[in-house]
């Protein structure tokens, strides 16, 4: 093969071969090799888009100015052509070009960029609020005067994690509970955190903001479109920082009132049933439900726990005195990792679990507790 022909390969033959082999599964794959931030679904998201856009516009425009000043200058002026570098000291015009210039396009930059910001930070008039609390490693929502509050956790099966089973469209990014708010309403978020520092970000909302305990952070969202869109935590909160997955779902207000309602009606019969007198074995159904979902991240499925780091559910403090039992989950334990699952879980799943604790893995103590000896341990009874 000549020359002439090996250049004209390189040059066109091979790029042709290669997009017409893999041209198609990178237009299929688009969405993961996209560089650009997301326009979103809000006001707040656009202007965010917008800002950026301009921003970066402005930015190539400069690059292509300044670098091709560079470049021509060393292909015009170079040695080889004769040129010799001027020999000067101070010129007042250049100085004062180069310092207008730089000024004057940062007030050019300035004035979107407060706009935008002053957008941003606008949380007053909102027609509904929504508290938003960030644990190790999970959401809780509650919708204030509404007498409605879930726990959102992480729902990719262990399975997937550990790779014994395939994983899914949405691996880690899947919850128990999405949050779920309506359409063409001004929602206020009221953001702050139990243990340590979390971040609540969804991009497609254009909110990212702090959960810092002992603080309030606010922030708001009116979505135009209903879905679901996904976020996640982005302050590294530990261990599980990765599994701390944000699902936003947006409904038409018709369908959220109804979800809303049927909310109410779950939380009154959750109420309702911390009066009822359980058997073992309904318990140790729910029990096991509910520790899958809220324990078994630190404590293993099988109870086992991980050595040196979350103590095991198998004989110990699970066979022990019983208030004791009671007293570490419902308020934690200083000092350790272990929450305080009395504002996270029902007096109905906290006995089930304390139940199902007392009578797995082998352990039979044929202890019950029902879900009145949690709400009186919560009374100081």
């Amino acid at each position: 093969m000549s020359r002439r022909a090996r250049m004209l390969f390189a040059l066109v033959l091979a790029p042709a071969m290669f997009l017409a082999t893999f041209g198609k599964a990178l237009a299929d794959d688009a969405q993961r090799w996209a560089v650009n931030m997301p326009k979103g679904v809000t006001p707040v998201s656009n202007a965010i888009y917008d800002i950026h856009m301009i921003i970066f516009w402005i930015c190539v425009v400069i690059a292509v100015g300044v670098f091709g000043v560079m470049f021509y200058s060393m292909y015009a002026h170079r040695k080889s052509k004769g040129a010799v570098a001027a020999n000067f000291h101070e010129n007042t015009t250049a100085e004062i070009v180069w310092t207008v210039i730089p000024a004057v396009l940062l007030i050019v930059m300035a004035i979107p960029a407060t706009s935008t910001l002053l957008q941003v930070y606008d949380a007053s008039e909102a027609e509904m609020d929504i508290k938003v609390t960030g644990y190790q490693w999970k959401w809780q929502y509650e919708y204030l005067g509404q007498d409605v509050s879930f726990m959102s956790e992480l729902a990719t099966p262990e399975s997937e994690i550990y790779n014994t089973a395939p994983k899914s469209q949405y691996y880690v990014r899947e919850v128990s509970e999405p949050l779920v708010i309506p359409a063409n309403t001004k929602v206020r978020f009221l953001i702050t955190g139990k243990d340590v520092i979390h971040s609540w970000w969804v991009p497609d909302l254009g909110v990212k903001k702090d959960a810092i305990p002992g603080l309030v952070n606010e922030t708001w969202a009116y979505v135009n479109e209903p879905g679901i869109y996904r976020g996640a935590c982005t302050e590294l909160c530990g261990q599980g920082h990765a599994f701390m997955p944000v699902v936003v779902n947006v409904l038409e207000k018709e369908a959220y009132n109804s979800w809303l309602a049927e909310k109410k009606e779950a939380a009154a019969a959750v109420r309702e049933l911390s009066k009822k007198t359980f058997t073992l074995d309904e318990l140790m159904v729910q029990g096991e439900e509910a520790y899958n979902r809220s324990c078994a991240a630190c404590h293993q499925v099988n109870g086992q726990g991980i050595v040196g780091v979350f103590p095991s559910m198998i004989g110990g403090m699970t066979t022990g005195d019983i208030t004791s039992h009671i007293d570490i989950v419902v308020n934690g334990k200083a000092g350790t990792a272990m929450q305080a699952f009395g504002g996270q879980l029902s007096e109905v799943d906290i006995a089930a679990i304390v139940t199902y604790e007392r009578n797995a893995w082998g352990n039979n103590t044929g202890d019950v507790v029902q879900p009145i000896d949690i709400l009186k341990h919560k009374q100081g009874q």
